[in-house]
């Protein structure tokens, strides 16, 4: 619910893995004592956290509205935004 103020929404996301150093493992195909492999993982994420963020805010704001006013095409939704702005009595 929001007054028609802009929207502030706290995000967080789990560290990306990262191997420094190589843990023991088995080769499948020989079944021998192996090496895993060094993983590297780009050091900031944040620029594609903020894109990633942003695109799952507008599918759930979308979805809200989309459960508030309905409708199968942008007509009937606007309609519907239109008789609840009326029904609240709110102007632009």
């Amino acid at each position: 619910m929001t007054t028609g103020d802009p929207v502030s929404v706290q995000v967080a996301m789990k560290p990306l893995p990262t191997l420094t150093k190589p843990l023991r493992s088995v080769d499948i195909e020989t079944k021998e004592p192996a090496q895993a492999l060094r993983e590297r993982t780009d050091s900031c994420t944040v620029p594609a956290a903020g894109v990633v963020g942003e695109a799952m805010l507008a599918l759930e704001l979308a979805r809200a509205c989309r459960e508030k006013f309905g409708g199968d095409g942008m007509g009937d939704v606007l309609a519907a935004v239109a008789a609840y702005e009326e029904r609240i009595g709110w102007r632009r």
